[in-house]
């Protein structure tokens, strides 16, 4: 028992009343009190309840986490796509078409790279119900997941992240111009998606955007060094349609 709880305890019985026979009364009633108040307040946080208005941040987790890398990705793969093609070829129609490639792609990529994973995770779960014998259950069922949507989820979500960079580049005119919008809208995005993700998830939004940033710089940055020396390499004029 708390020591300043024992000792309040033993004070209010040693004030309490005496009866008509002289026999001092139990206050009863208000060490029951105390207890009951004394146990709420230590009572700890059932981390279920979500411990920020009711939020259960745990079932986020899951389409949190794919949607946040499906747009996440779409951006960084098809800016840093653009900027490298960039690197040696000034042409708008090429960049365009590059993106426009990498969007296609990587959506299909994301796609059928989601649905092979969850079906397995379907596949897993569903002989776990029929070991347990309660794969006829409606409520067990209904809680599986699903293949098509995760695969149509991703799919959508890398091609959201994609159409920033592509139409934020793809039919500007001049070369410098073009690397500069795809460059800046993607940063745009890249600190919006970190931000939101860390908002829905509860966690810091300023370390989770920053991270992001320099996860997206770090590659559209190496993109156009590498071609950039490639096309140095093979003699490949960046000024060439």
């Amino acid at each position: 028992m708390d020591p300043q709880l024992s000792s309040h305890v033993h004070a209010t019985a040693a004030a309490g009343g005496k009866n008509a026979g002289g026999g001092v009364l139990p206050p009863a009633a208000v060490v029951i009190l105390d207890v009951e108040a004394n146990a709420a307040a230590a009572a700890p946080a059932d981390p279920s309840d979500g411990g920020d208005g009711g939020v259960d941040y745990m079932a986020r987790a899951q389409w949190l986490r794919a949607a946040v890398l499906g747009a996440n990705d779409g951006l960084v793969s098809v800016a840093s796509l653009m900027i490298g093609v960039g690197a040696v070829n000034a042409s708008r129609k090429a960049m365009l078409v590059s993106g426009m490639a990498g969007l296609v792609a990587g959506a299909c990529s994301m796609a059928i790279g989601e649905f092979v994973s969850v079906y397995a995770q379907y596949d897993i779960e569903v002989s776990q119900l029929k070991r347990d014998g309660t794969d006829g259950d409606e409520d067990a069922r209904d809680g599986l997941p699903s293949p098509t949507q995760a695969a149509l989820a991703s799919a959508l979500a890398f091609a959201f992240g994609a159409i920033l960079p592509l139409l934020s580049g793809g039919f500007v005119a001049l070369w410098w111009a073009r690397l500069i919008a795809v460059a800046a809208a993607s940063t745009v995005g890249l600190a919006a998606f970190g931000a939101a993700g860390a908002y829905l998830g509860g966690s810091s939004m300023v370390k989770s955007g920053l991270r992001v940033l320099l996860g997206g710089w770090f590659a559209m940055l190496v993109s156009f060094g590498v071609l950039r020396l490639f096309g140095a390499a093979f003699h490949m004029d960046v000024s060439s349609v």
